[in-house]
């Protein structure tokens, strides 16, 4: 017979039980929240700070002796630099939609800002391809996918691809409309711009979101999130911040920059990005986010300067589609690393992607690489890549400059082909070609199209291959509008102007053997 157990023995037995079942709880526990602390590290947060018509010189880290950029030029310090960062387009809205989409502008059709005729018809040789002014919405961007993936994403400042951007991916939106510029200047009252129509009277439209971009990190600091804080500066108007002229007025010119409503804009930007950073290492978020430093295209000219570039916004020349970029990621880019691999807007998309760790769509095309493999020092180069442009397009000249093809227009319709040091432009109202060797030349001052006809026509036939592939539209249809008489005479009185020393030039030593590289 067996003896049953005693009162005391059950006890025990039962605190046995208990005690095993409470350390099983624990240990999964403590399994679950290591599994969430290690998805969290694969799945940093990402903030993409990308400005307007801002130079390839106009911080502090990129040579600037005038702007003050002490907060950028930290960041930059921690992550990797790129020297040869591109534009996918010479302005506004085609450079974003090649952003948002990666794809290039013949593939979305956005070609200029506006699909209207730009410039004097008197001086336009062909009927320009209009394109479209709106992201079609069935395009994927990179902010679908990383919505997808978990990700909380939010628009903050300009959008210009649509009158909503939070069908395009997007759960905030601060600010983004149909607008080219910021909502009635930098000063409120900012009309019906979504989430600034209570901005406090006399706030600075740059103050305003970034203090909206700490909101959304503070309301979404423990899950994953991507902010494309993409700030209305440095685009016209030129609204100084008021605080701020006394200081610039009173610093010393610089020999390459010297505006002081400029200066002041550069500092909002920059004093906001030490704000969000203040916050980023309050937070104890400052390890696992990303953050990314872009422009949408070169320099507003009658205010700064991309000097040894030659060129500004609006012109296919280094200074109106190279931008100062770089990427700043704890734990997986060095601090210090420099890369003078030519890269381009579109690489954004997949890079994106995979820092998230999302999917890129199937069955939509993309044009970039992702730039993982060189932020990681996997590898240095992607090897013989060649980068696109292509605008079928016009975009006048500014009032009184200089530095582009010809005084009456800052771009005539165009392609362009850069394939490691060489550098290739067509034009296709005259069939004029233009190459350059940027490594002996990136002021593009000695065109060598005729000195080397071998590698002039090598780029031009990558060039013609590639337009073939994609489909890109080329303009061939006269303009009945056009007088040549009338074209040549305002050429004159441009060139009358200049040699008159009407028109303000920039660089004043610019040659063909100045050189430049990132400090």
């Amino acid at each position: 017979m067996i003896d049953e157990p005693s009162s005391r023995e059950k006890l025990r037995v039962r605190a046995m039980r208990i005690h095993q079942l409470s350390l099983l709880v624990t240990l999964t526990a403590a399994c679950f929240i290591t599994s969430l602390s290690t998805v969290a590290a694969e799945r940093p947060n990402i903030l993409f700070i990308f400005l307007d018509d801002f130079g390839w010189r106009d911080t502090g880290y990129m040579g600037s002796d005038f702007y003050e950029t002490p907060n950028l030029d930290k960041l930059a310090s921690e992550g990797m630099v790129f020297s040869d960062a591109y534009s996918c387009a010479a302005n506004c809205a085609p450079a974003r939609a090649c952003l948002l989409s990666g794809q290039y502008t013949p593939r979305h059709e956005i070609y200029n800002v506006g699909t209207g005729a730009r410039g004097n018809a008197k001086h336009r040789k062909l009927l320009h391809v209009a394109g479209t002014d709106t992201l079609d919405p069935k395009i994927r961007t990179w902010a679908h996918q990383l919505q997808e993936a978990g990700y909380t994403t939010a628009t903050m400042g300009k959008w210009h691809l649509s009158n909503d951007p939070l069908p395009y991916g997007f759960d905030v939106n601060i600010g983004g409309t149909h607008s080219g510029g910021p909502p009635r200047g930098y000063y409120p009252p900012h009309g019906k711009a979504p989430g600034l129509e209570n901005t406090p009277k006399g706030e600075y439209v740059t103050d305003r979101l970034s203090e909206e971009a700490v909101n959304f990190i503070k309301e979404n600091k423990t899950k994953p999130w991507a902010l494309y804080l993409t700030h209305f500066a440095v685009h016209t108007p030129l609204n100084a911040k008021k605080e701020l002229v006394a200081k610039y007025e009173a610093k010393a010119k610089g020999k390459l920059h010297d505006h002081v409503a400029m200066a002041t804009m550069i500092q909002a930007v920059d004093d906001g990005v030490g704000r969000i950073q203040a916050v980023l290492d309050e937070l104890g978020l400052t390890d696992n986010t990303v953050i990314l430093f872009f422009s949408d295209n070169g320099g507003y000219g009658p205010a700064t300067d991309m000097h040894p570039l030659k060129g500004y916004k609006g012109t296919y020349y280094e200074g109106g589609i190279r931008e100062p970029f770089f990427v700043k990621w704890p734990g997986v880019v060095k601090p210090g690393n420099k890369s003078a691999e030519p890269i381009i807007g579109v690489d954004l998309y997949p890079t994106l992607c995979e820092i998230a760790g999302a999917e890129m769509p199937k069955d939509q095309p993309a044009d970039g690489l992702s730039l993982l493999p060189i932020l990681r020092s996997e590898q240095k180069t992607f090897g013989d890549r060649p980068l696109f442009w292509h605008f079928p397009a016009y975009l006048q000249s500014y009032q009184l400059w200089t530095e582009q093809r010809d005084p009456l227009f800052r771009s005539r319709p165009c392609s362009i082909i850069r394939l490691g040091d060489w550098k290739l432009h067509e034009y296709f109202e005259d069939g004029g070609l233009e190459l350059y060797n940027l490594r002996d030349d990136i002021c593009e001052m000695t065109n060598l199209a005729e000195t080397n006809p071998q590698q002039t026509e090598a780029l031009l036939t990558k060039l013609k291959q590639w337009r073939k592939q994609i489909n890109a539209p080329i303009p061939t249809k006269a303009n009945p509008a056009y007088d040549a008489e009338a074209e040549a005479e305002a050429i004159a009185a441009k060139s009358k102007d200049s040699s008159a020393g009407k028109v303000k030039r920039r660089s004043k030593n610019r040659g063909k053997n100045a050189f430049w590289t990132p400090g």
